[in-house]
């Protein structure tokens, strides 16, 4: 039960998130949160403008608490490891938070992107930047970081509805994303990831660009 010392906003959102956790994906009415929160119902639409708008602020708290982690843990000597770590992460974050979780991913929009997941999508492509500069992806990082969020994200979606905690799931799902997207040791593929990772740079035209990426594309394999 949210303190009557914290403020109206912050009751409201303490309310909601221990109503939508309670209620394990089943709807949460107005008139139970505000209850909950020791308000009245114009007060929620003061500070959020909607019951959609205050289920958006939950889940967006939520993700939050797990970007910082993840930036939190820093960074090891080997990008790969790292990229493991924050699928790891993401996926726990997932399961440990179904419902936070459901209010993201369970209610596209077609059309119109999620701020939430943009953000997260950032943090990937920041987690990325370390093994493009070492020349270790085998596509361009804007690429990689979607195909890790589409691929991560779908994996928290099924084992959520899972029996059980087996994670080998998301280990086969991720080493098998992590071995499209990274390229083999070796000076040859690395030196074609690194020019690969900065073409965009470059001053060729689309049609050159495109033709020196697939080149490049065969000498990582």
């Amino acid at each position: 039960m949210p303190s009557p010392d914290t403020s109206p906003r912050d009751r409201l959102l303490l309310a909601a998130a221990e109503l939508l956790e309670a209620a394990q994906g089943a709807e949460v009415s107005t008139r139970a949160i505000t209850e909950r929160a020791g308000v009245q119902a114009p007060t929620l639409y003061h500070h959020f403008g909607s019951k959609r708008g205050l289920e958006d602020a939950v889940a967006t708290h939520g993700f939050k608490r797990f970007l910082a982690e993840r930036e939190a843990a820093g960074a090891s000597l080997d990008p790969i490891d790292d990229l493991r770590e924050g699928w790891d992460l993401h996926v726990r974050y997932g399961l440990e938070n179904p419902s936070f979780y459901g209010l993201v991913y369970g209610r596209a929009i077609p059309g119109k992107p999620c701020g939430v997941v943009a953000e997260v999508e950032a943090m990937i492509l920041r987690a990325l930047e370390p093994a493009a500069r070492a020349g270790r992806l085998r596509v361009p990082a804007e690429q990689a970081a979607r195909e890790i969020l589409a691929a991560s994200t779908g994996v928290v979606l099924t084992l959520i509805t899972q029996p059980g905690d087996d994670l080998s799931l998301s280990d086969d799902v991720r080493d098998a994303v992590l071995g499209r997207i990274v390229t083999a040791d070796g000076p040859v593929a690395e030196a074609a990831a690194a020019l690969d990772a900065v073409l965009g740079q470059s001053e060729l035209s689309e049609a050159e660009t495109a033709l020196l990426r697939e080149w490049l594309a065969r000498l990582t394999q």
